[in-house]
């Protein structure tokens, strides 16, 4: 009776431990904007102006993004900046001991960050998409910023002009677990200084960047799902064939 108990103690807390991230703050749900072309087209020009600085995703070329719809002249006037050519890769030009000087560390390449990212916590996008909204100011930090998903993150906040400064509000509360210990629960961010969008525009525009990253990690992923879909299609109707089949050969021989 012991040994169920716990088990059933354990099924009732997996939703909780589901929530959870290695920061201990709760992931928000990303919304799926990979089939969304105009805000994958807006996801990759935040892409190119505010992550491509610093971070490279060598493993896409700029010519891809014809899939989204752009020709090659809008990528050449809209997107390349340093003398690129449209088949060439998206690298910084960055060099990786200055990068390792500024940052303590070469910042990783996103290629398929929104899949390396995917743990029990939350899907890859949901990590993004959450890490992108909980950056504040923090002057105990070598550049100023910190984030709540990504405590003492060496990154600074990139996109503080769109979102503007916050501050994170704290609440002293008993601690459950010790008597007379109070502990200090985060209950959300004041706004020091706003940005130049509001609250809804930057979640939609982070929303987009992070749908394009997911897009970025494997660019024919909606034809496959398409492709996927004839095939189990093609597959259910040869199934029924070969069972009649099947049907009408065994009945001869009985």
């Amino acid at each position: 009776m012991t040994l169920l108990k716990r088990l059933i103690a354990t099924l009732v807390l997996l939703p909780a431990l589901a929530y959870a991230n290695e920061g201990g703050y709760p992931l928000d749900k990303a919304p799926n904007r990979t089939t969304d072309v105009s805000s994958l087209q807006n996801g990759a020009k935040l892409f190119v102006n505010y992550c491509l600085n610093c971070h490279s995703a060598s493993a896409m070329r700029y010519n891809r993004l014809r899939d989204l719809g752009l020709t090659e002249d809008q990528i050449k006037n809209n997107l390349l900046f340093t003398g690129e050519k449209v088949g060439d890769l998206m690298k910084t030009t960055m060099l990786p001991q200055d990068a390792k000087a500024w940052f303590g560390a070469v910042p990783p390449d996103l290629s398929v960050i929104a899949r390396a990212k995917a743990s029990d916590a939350g899907s890859g996008p949901d990590w993004i998409y959450t890490y992108l909204r909980t950056y504040y100011k923090d002057d105990t930090r070598p550049t100023g910023w910190n984030n709540m998903v990504f405590p003492n993150v060496g990154m600074p906040h990139v996109l503080w002009e769109l979102q503007g400064i916050r501050a994170p509000k704290f609440a002293e509360e008993k601690d459950p677990h010790e008597e007379g210990k109070t502990i200090h629960k985060f209950v959300g961010f004041e706004q020091l200084k706003p940005g130049k969008l509001s609250a809804v525009e930057y979640d939609n525009a982070v929303a987009d960047l992070v749908g394009y990253l997911q897009w970025m990690g494997e660019p024919a992923q909606n034809t496959r799902k398409r492709l996927g879909v004839w095939v189990l299609l093609f597959l259910g109707l040869f199934l029924v064939l070969a069972w009649r089949l099947n049907a009408s050969f065994w009945k001869e021989v009985k």
